[in-house]
């Protein structure tokens, strides 16, 4: 049994390749369909995104595994799979481990400690798992991922701290006014820093957009985003007596905002606080409006400090959840080993329980006046020896399959109990019901394409 993860991701492929290689919503259950009825892979759970499309695979052989889900990869796309190759990240066993651990703490991702990805992550194996395409492995392994991702982000500062100019800003906002809730926001111009801004002050509540523009058309386009309204500049003076917020990016030469043309605006505004975003290069706004004791106004040069200063802490913070991601490869490993001992377990059990039966049915032939009452005892007790011969060999092979030579040491416990006679009998039925399974879905099959062509008759 292998764990192994295939596919692309912001730092290994361009946007290109990206876009390509990305699975619409609703091929995902006809595509994990296919991939799990691909040779040796057994389980699987697909995680699709802007920045990544990676497919995470449990194989019974490691390289099997790992050509065929290449090659479900590149039949899926209609890509050569020589020119997908070079585009690929493959991580094998504890490898694939480790990268989905970082993957569910944001280690990952293009903007470290970010939470998106974690809630994609949970819903991909949600996806998987309804349409019983994971097993056991998968169900454990997700699980922990998920939990892991959860519990970094919550113990440590890891998504706490602005990495972006523009939510940087926007966590400076906060500073000030404590929430954006409520507030006037006055939009000059309308590229791309205006509306990532815009955006970030929306989501936390600001109660009305108004974007300046000397193209209306993009002005209207952008305010319509927001639900707000575009307006001239010949309406820069009124807006500034009405707004909170001021952000602007334009492509302009010189000052938009001077001490002249805001001087009536803010003194009108009294002691009410302007909130100032200057993210332009060259600088839409005059630094002597900071001299006003109201206006607070940070340009991209202050922004950006404050960004790469987060950009550290982050790094320190995801130190400490490398940590932790480490501990928890280590959990899953004893866990797997834990897998193969369940056969030798259950085989053993299964035998002691045996013997405890025939020797009660023996009992019941041999001495026929026994009550039920007393039977009852009897079997009570039976069962408590077994239990009790039982407890520490179990707990040994469970530490035996934790040792470097776990595989002689099982055989040998094996060997001990003579269980060899039992396992085959389990695998046995394991196999019979596994055929049952199969004969089941092959006889619905044939009923569903029976009732087609009656119905096409």
């Amino acid at each position: 049994m292998h764990t192994i993860v295939v596919g692309v991701n912001y730092k290994s492929a361009p946007v290109e390749i990206r876009e390509k290689l990305a699975f619409d919503e609703d091929q995902l259950p006809a595509a994990l369909a296919q991939l799990r009825s691909s040779k040796s892979i057994m389980e699987c759970v697909i995680l699709s995104t802007c920045n990544r499309t990676e497919l995470y695979v449990v194989a019974d052989q490691i390289h099997t595994g790992r050509h065929f889900t290449k090659t479900f990869l590149a039949n899926w796309f209609s890509i050569h799979k020589d020119e997908l190759t070079a585009y690929l990240t493959i991580k094998e066993n504890d490898h694939a481990v480790e990268h989905l651990f970082r993957v569910a703490c944001g280690l990952d991702s293009m903007v470290i400690g970010e939470t998106q990805i974690l809630g994609q992550a949970k819903q991909a194996f949600q996806l998987a798992q309804s349409l019983q395409v994971t097993g056991t492995v998968f169900n454990q392994l997700f699980k922990q991922a998920i939990t892991l991702g959860k519990r970094a982000h919550s113990s440590t500062a890891i998504s706490s701290q602005a990495v972006s100019v523009s939510y940087a800003g926007v966590e400076l906002g906060k500073k000030i006014f404590g929430s954006f809730e409520g507030k006037r926001v006055l939009i000059v111009g309308a590229g791309e820093m205006s509306e990532l801004t815009a955006k970030h002050i929306h989501a936390n509540g600001a109660a009305s957009i108004v974007v300046m523009n000397r193209s209306v058309d993009k002005a209207e386009n952008l305010a319509g985003r927001f639900s707000g309204e575009a307006v001239s500049f010949h309406h820069l003076e009124e807006e500034l007596k009405r707004a909170d917020v001021v952000i602007s990016s334009t492509g302009a030469r010189e000052f938009v905002l001077t001490k002249e043309n805001t001087e009536n605006a803010l003194r009108y505004r009294e002691e009410r606080p302007l909130f100032i975003i200057d993210i332009a290069v060259p600088r839409d706004v005059e630094p002597t409006l900071n001299e006003w004791e109201n206006v607070h106004l940070y340009d991209i040069d202050h922004l950006q400090h404050i960004v790469e200063s987060n950009k550290q802490e982050r790094e320190r913070e995801a130190e400490k959840i490398s940590l932790m991601i480490e501990e928890e490869i280590v959990e899953f490993n004893m866990w797997v080993n834990t897998l193969g001992v369940v056969p030798i377990i259950t085989a053993l059990r299964g035998k002691a329980l045996q013997i405890q039966g025939d020797t009660m049915s023996s009992i019941e032939r041999k001495l026929p006046h026994l009550t039920d009452r007393e039977l009852k005892v009897l079997r009570k007790h039976t069962k408590s020896i077994v239990n009790q011969l039982l407890r520490d060999p179990l707990t040994k092979v469970k530490e035996l399959a934790a040792e470097p030579d776990a595989q002689l040491s099982l055989q040998l416990f094996t060997d001990i109990f003579a269980l060899e006679e039992t396992l085959e009998e389990q695998k046995e039925r394991e196999r019979q019901n596994d055929m049952k399974a199969l004969w089941k879905q092959e006889s619905e099959s044939y009923s569903e394409i029976e009732g087609t062509v009656a119905m096409r008759s």
